[in-house]
């Protein structure tokens, strides 16, 4: 078991997001589309942190066309190059997904004076 941690700490990002649910983030992401790469940008709300350590993840919504669009981005992931938090949410949950079925001003989170 040691050695897992060992293997995990070591392969772990020293500079990790500092980023809670409810945040309003803006994820660049390395797309590699055939022998060319560039960076997409997905912004959207943390509505789910999950697991802990070398496999933690957080899942992004957004509203694009009317219609919802959820990813889930490894933290610790080498396709990930930045998270920038665009702005700090106050809520009162772990998980936000209560904001699936809302619509319009509904789905929006207060802002946290961070």
């Amino acid at each position: 078991m040691d050695a897992l941690k060992l293997i995990s700490s070591s392969s772990m990002k020293e500079n990790a997001p500092d980023i809670h649910v409810g945040d309003t983030v803006r994820v660049h992401v390395r797309i590699a589309e055939g022998d060319k790469s560039r960076i997409q940008v997905f912004e959207g709300t943390v509505i789910a942190k999950k697991h802990g350590g070398i496999s933690e993840t957080f899942t992004v919504r957004r509203i694009a066309h009317g219609t919802g669009i959820e990813r889930v981005f490894p933290v610790h992931s080498p396709v990930v190059e930045k998270v920038d938090v665009v702005r700090s949410g106050k809520v009162r949950r772990a998980k936000l997904y209560y904001i699936r079925k809302r619509v319009g001003k509904a789905a929006k989170v207060k802002e946290a004076l961070r």
